[in-house]
């Protein structure tokens, strides 16, 4: 057996390789592109190395960088995976030119079934039944005249590459000369290969393919029949074995079939044989053949109970038993249905969708009824330069329609946030009848409408940010802030609108708000500061519970009036992952809400299925709080005033002043301009050279902190620990008013006692309490008598 193996490959299928080296006590050598870098592969190798930055044709198609690896490392073996390396003659060539194995078929046998019409040239010569076609066309002229002859609908095929590329249905000849150097730009670009054939085009087909298994002596074994009709463009999406619903007998005619082509050229390793199924006419014909592992491969493994990635290894090493021995005894057992995660967005035709996932999560895989390779966790970024497969999934069941229920329900419990993926897009197609009544074809994804209870960010605002209420609670001491919304009243009346939880996360708008356009029907309320509302370009009210049919834009757009910020609040809530024990983003920690971060245009967020379609609700005039000109926020008077740091004078201008908020004002603090305070003393003694400076203590959110001579209000992201003095505290009954602080707003500060403070707080969180009509008065009425006195005489003994 060889004492190291490098992996020419990424995600999945190194990790997959890497865990049957591990079984076989082999070492394994990770190569990896600088975009991979946080990759599972790279912490499960025993040793990884660097292909350097940028795309497959700098990295892992860099054969000498490969190859020197190889060497330097005293790898013997090299395993490409699929993809890639995986069917290139040459780089197999280059491997035994190093005293390297390749494990995989010789690179005779990938010359021959690399090419499609060389392979189809040798089918034809063994008996092995094939669709209508063509030799290599040489010219358009040609291809007409074919074309013609063979009748249309036809396929126009590059002969070279895989993956569904190089592939056009002409169904005339207008079509087809349409696509004829499009098609050989394909191959060249692609693959190095510009050579077109024609083949007949079956209308309603099925993509069968045999897994077969060669020891390069003569001997080949099948292992069933796979089914991967279920294509998107020529790409798969579902894949299981064994091949449901077809005529008995049908089976084993294509194994048959399969290994006669591979012992036609006595082949080596894992292989597959792919087959179109007319559904019509109920008969095959001979596809090609792909001379690497298939992504599918697991679900064969899982029926036949093999591990197709050791025999390659073991053949490779010279230590694989005879086939006759790991054949005999060997028997289908179940139904195995993979399904292909990818990082794309089916709301905007598929495109890829690279970025950082914030959050990973799958149900827990046992290796039999349920296996998930994948590369990915928390943290890892998708890049954009390579196949944005984020996992397989794979159920095993006795039954197909168990198998399918479970890949259901797996796919349900699979959590990824960060990026978009096609996961609902899968549990759609699991239930649409082509696939769940066992009748799929290649085409039967085009009738397939997509629903996706989503909208997407078309333009962003100026700050824009998940958040939530109370926040993330219970590690302020640690240094992490609760963060949540700025004004919390807002958002709350917003939820108690909706129906929604009170913790239901929204969307809270700085100053101007974002371009939405709806890909499912929503309830949505805005609350908070007026600003212009207008849906599908037709104002729509504030404080007002709105049905939003899918199709349709709402564009929150600048404030119209006093305040800051304003609050989307949508029925059900937004469906974005805890961080913390909280859906809040704290954007300087970079973690929370919608990756970290405020919205961008271009990003997609989720919201749950809308179950009650009810709107028009509104709140009350009496909800909706005035914003005069000057702001009174009540607070607590303390923990550092006059005499100890403050002189008696300044306190008493300090609660007189007409304050002016600061242009640099953040979510972190609210910065005020106002008289220079008097310091009682000269500087913080041990603490510093300031008077302000202090040692260390706990800030409250609301601590007004004077940092220099500036006070500052603490906000919801601020620190929980500083050196700095703090004359007054905002009682928790008025921190929403922060919220609403912008560039020269004024503010004056009105003491209130620690029972005023505690009963204003005990009314706004006893349950529905804070929303009664008089509630608002009593609040103020409060503590209307108490704003001239001295704050000193308000404190509360101890």
């Amino acid at each position: 057996m060889f004492e190291k193996v490098l992996i020419a490959n990424r995600g999945a299928i190194a990790c997959r390789i890497l865990r049957t080296l591990r079984e076989l006590h082999v070492e394994g050598v990770a190569v990896y592109s600088e975009a991979d870098a946080a990759s599972l592969h790279i912490l499960q190798a025993d040793e990884a190395h660097s292909l350097g930055e940028g795309a497959a044709a700098s990295t892992y198609l860099a054969v000498d960088k490969i190859l020197a690896i190889a060497k330097a490392t005293g790898a013997t073996a090299i395993h490409p995976g699929y993809g890639f390396l995986s069917e290139n003659a040459a780089f197999a060539e280059a491997c035994a030119n190093h005293g390297i194995a390749f494990i995989g078929p010789t690179p005779e046998q990938l010359r021959v079934f690399g090419l499609k019409h060389t392979a189809r040239a040798l089918a034809k010569q063994h008996g092995v039944p094939m669709l209508e076609g063509t030799e290599l066309l040489d010219s358009l002229d040609a291809a007409l005249i074919a074309g013609a002859q063979v009748g249309y609908p036809v396929m126009l095929k590059s002969t070279a590459g895989g993956g569904g590329i190089g592939m056009r249905v002409c169904r005339n000849a207008s079509e087809l000369s349409e696509s004829f150097e499009a098609v050989k730009r394909l191959g060249q670009n692609n693959f190095s290969d510009a050579g077109v054939f024609i083949e007949k085009y079956i209308q309603r087909a099925r993509h069968l393919e045999v897994q077969v298994f060669g020891d390069g002596q003569g001997a080949v074994i099948a292992l069933g029949v796979r089914d991967c009709s279920v294509q998107r463009r020529n790409q798969k999406v579902l894949e299981e074995t064994p091949a449901p619903n077809l005529p008995e007998g049908m089976a084993d005619e294509l194994c048959a079939a399969a290994i006669k082509l591979a012992k036609a050229v006595n082949y080596r390793s894992a292989g597959t044989v792919e087959f179109v199924f007319d559904s019509d006419a109920q008969r095959f014909y001979f596809l090609e053949v792909n001379t690497r592992l298939q992504v599918e491969h697991g679900v064969t493994e899982q029926v036949w109970g093999v591990d197709l990635v050791r025999w390659m290894i073991e053949l490779a090493a010279g230590d694989l038993p005879p086939l006759s021995t790991l054949f005999e005894g060997l028997k289908p057992d179940g139904h195995a249905i993979q399904a292909r995660l990818y990082a794309e967005d089916p709301g905007r035709d598929f495109q890829p969708s690279p970025g950082l996932l914030t959050a990973v999560e799958f149900p827990a895989a046992n290796g039999i009824q349920l296996r998930i390779d994948t590369w990915v966790e928390a943290g890892c970024e998708i890049p954009p330069y390579f196949d944005p497969m984020i996992a397989k999934v794979i159920s095993w069941a006795p039954t197909r329609e168990q198998a399918r229920a479970e890949l259901h329900q797996a796919l349900g419990d699979s959590q990824l946030y960060g990026v978009e993926t096609n996961r609902d897009y899968l549990r759609q197609i699991l239930l649409d009848t082509p696939f769940a009544s066992g009748q799929p074809w290649t085409r039967c994804l085009e009738g397939l409408v997509y629903r996706a209870n989503t909208f997407e960010v078309l333009s962003a605002g100026t700050q824009t940010s998940v958040q939530d209420y109370p926040g993330r609670l219970g590690y302020w001491a640690v240094g992490v802030p609760p963060s949540g919304p700025m004004d919390s009243r807002a958002l709350r009346l917003g939820n108690r609108l909706l129906g929604n939880a009170e913790g239901a996360a929204a969307l809270e708008i700085t100053m101007n708000g974002p371009l939405l356009r709806f890909n499912c029907d929503a309830v949505v309320a805005v609350t908070g500061a007026p600003l212009a509302l207008t849906l599908d370009g037709e104002a729509v009210p504030m404080n007002t519970a709105l049905l939003i049919e899918a199709g349709s834009q709402l564009n929150l757009g600048g404030l119209q009036a006093a305040g800051a910020r304003s609050y989307l609040c949508l029925r059900g809530g937004l469906q974005v992952p805890d961080y913390l024990g909280s859906k809040s983003t704290f954007t300087l920690g970079q973690f929370g809400g919608h990756g970290g971060r405020a919205l961008r245009a271009g990003d997609v967020l989720h919201l749950a299925p809308l179950s009650d379609r009810s709107a028009g609700q509104t709140l009350a005039p009496h909800h909706v709080s005035a914003l005069p000109a000057v702001r009174r926020i009540r607070v607590i008077y303390g923990p550092h005033g006059a005499p100890e740091y403050f002189t008696e004078h300044y306190i008493d201008t300090f609660f007189a002043t007409h304050w002016e908020v600061h242009f640099n004002s953040s979510r972190t603090g609210v910065r005020l301009i106002g008289p220079k305070p008097e310091w009682v003393r000269a500087d913080g003694g041990e603490a510093g050279l300031h008077p302000s400076n202090i040692h260390d203590n706990p800030y409250a959110i609301g601590a007004v902190d004077f940092t220099g001579d500036m006070p500052v209000i603490l906000g919801p992201d601020g620190p929980s620990l500083g050196g700095f003095v703090c004359p007054v505290t905002v009682i928790e009954a008025d921190l929403w008013q922060l919220g609403q602080l912008k560039a020269g707003d004024k503010v004056q500060f009105v003491p209130v006692d620690l029972k005023t403070a505690r009963d204003l707080a005990l009314k706004w969180d006893a349950c529905g309490s804070w929303l009664a009509s008089d509630g608002a008065r009593a609040d103020t009425a409060s503590t209307s008598s108490l704003a001239s006195q001295h704050p000193q005489a308000l404190v509360s003994p101890g």
